[in-house]
């Protein structure tokens, strides 16, 4: 007995010694800011926001054509506001509405760099514009605010990229590397005949860039429970996405005499198996390189947690939703109360952690409801995107920029749940990120695609200012 307690207790003290050396071992690492010459900012840019944010460039579906008046309205507005940068770059249409500008640069023997944005904004539900505080299209001024559709997603980016490039222009600043702005016109549908098109055009003109980066990154404030300091998240890669469709057929019949497996409750229960049966939480890249960054910067117990993924990577990629998830979205069946429905059918939503597939999380719904029940594929779907690396010059220059101009955050590499144009731009890239930085808390979080969408002029500011310092820094 003396000898097993003697054992038990050498394992416990081996496993708090792994446990203490792991942690003391995960370092920081973030990079030293660097001095930055500041920008000659004008505070007109949030008047030119404000008319941006006026032209109602709404993706509504996939049947619906663009809006050409709104559109080409908001092509003639870029064009009258910013004369050097149309004086200067040539631009090309896309499909009729996304727009790709080439700066070019002094040396052609460098890759060039793709920084993207969409001019597209999501629908504003009617009922509820009571509850904003300005009119969604009126482009409002407060004290602090921009107030409208788009202010965050995603022509507030789109603005930053020309504000700072018309004030390169003006300080006569000629890039070495050819510099590429990307605006496509359906993200909000997928982008399948904007950004798809522009990154098909470019690989056909042979270009292959060392950077793409678009938005699905941000500073995130107070985002992270028991972590005070801002986290700016550049995603290396994102989740990938698909719907399908619960499908249950059977013949009906009068509710006074249900059948013993009822075609609402066939569905219910499928519906519910799929939520009981998830797949699993795990740890793949680009979130091992979260625990290693974000960690790094904690307190030495939580610090532990993270140093020691073998451990406690439960609790913590439960935390960073780093698994496939599933969402009941739709429902649909029956026409009468007293009638049971021949038919019923839910679309269930997925996204796609990297090393699954459409077709693996097919073959789990399908297994999961079994065979009684149709398992059919609805609308868009794509696969996780590749993960981008971070030993790169690109990330690098990034992360520099980022700790430059906001040396109180915390850089960390992740993974986004949501889709972006980035997708589309793997074959004409070495690197693709996700980041602007776009101030994001619990409280805002919501007005994505949400209620009373607006940003502070401070951070609008500050994405002016980031855009500029990055486009120099890519070509010291």
């Amino acid at each position: 007995m003396k000898k097993l307690l003697l054992a038990l207790l050498a394992i416990v003290l081996v496993i708090v010694a792994v446990l203490i050396t792991n942690t003391l071992s995960l370092t920081s690492k973030q990079v030293n800011p660097e001095t930055l010459v500041s920008m000659d900012f004008s505070e007109n840019a949030y008047n030119r926001l404000s008319k941006a944010v006026q032209f109602k460039t709404i993706s509504y579906n996939e049947e619906t054509l663009p809006d050409s008046t709104a559109f080409n309205g908001f092509h003639d507005f870029l064009r009258e506001t910013f004369p050097l940068l149309h004086q200067n770059l040539t631009l090309e249409k896309i499909n009729d509405y996304s727009l790709l500008y080439k700066w070019t640069g002094s040396d052609p023997d460098q890759q060039p760099i793709i920084l993207l944005s969409h001019q597209d904004v999501v629908p504003v539900d009617q009922p509820t514009l009571a509850d904003w505080e300005a009119g969604p299209f009126d482009g409002t001024i407060t004290d602090t605010h921009i107030i409208g559709r788009g202010t965050m997603d995603d022509k507030s980016s789109l603005m930053a990229l020309m504000e700072s490039v018309e004030q390169l222009l003006k300080e006569s600043f000629v890039p070495t590397q050819t510099i590429y702005l990307a605006f496509g016109h359906d993200e909000e549908l997928g982008g399948e005949n904007g950004a798809k098109n522009i990154a098909s055009y470019l690989k056909e003109k042979g270009v292959h860039a060392a950077m793409t980066l678009d938005e699905g990154g941000f500073l995130a404030e107070n985002m992270v429970p028991g972590f005070d300091k801002t986290v700016a998240m550049i995603n290396l890669a994102e989740k990938g996405y698909a719907s399908f469709d619960l499908i249950v057929e059977t013949k009906g019949g009068h509710s006074s005499a249900p059948p013993e497996h009822n075609t609402i409750g066939m569905l219910a229960q499928a519906i519910v198996d799929l939520e009981n049966n998830q797949l699993p939480y795990e740890l793949v890249k680009p979130l091992d390189y979260q625990f290693e960054y974000m960690g790094a910067e904690m307190s030495f117990f939580k610090k532990m947690a993270f140093a020691n993924p073998w451990l406690f990577k439960g609790s913590v990629l439960k935390a960073l939703n780093a698994h496939t998830t599933t969402a009941p979205t739709i429902i649909e069946g029956g026409v009468k109360d007293n009638v049971i429905p021949t038919v019923a059918k839910a679309t269930i939503n997925f996204r796609i952690l990297p090393g699954e597939t459409v077709e693996s999380v097919k073959a789990h719904v399908q297994e999961t409801v079994g065979d009684k029940i149709k398992v059919e594929l609805a609308g868009f779907a794509t696969n996780p995107s590749p993960v981008s690396g971070i030993d790169s010059d690109a990330f690098k220059n990034l992360e520099t920029t980022i700790r430059s101009v906001f040396p109180e955050v915390v850089v960390v590499p992740g993974l986004i749940g949501g889709g972006t144009d980035a997708r589309y731009y793997y074959d004409v890239s070495d690197e693709v990120y996700r980041f602007y930085p776009i101030r994001i808390a619990p409280e805002s979080y919501t007005r994505f695609h949400g209620i009373d969408e607006k940003i502070s002029k401070e951070n609008y500011k500050e994405m002016v200012q980031f855009s500029y310092h990055l486009i120099q820094r890519f070509n010291k």
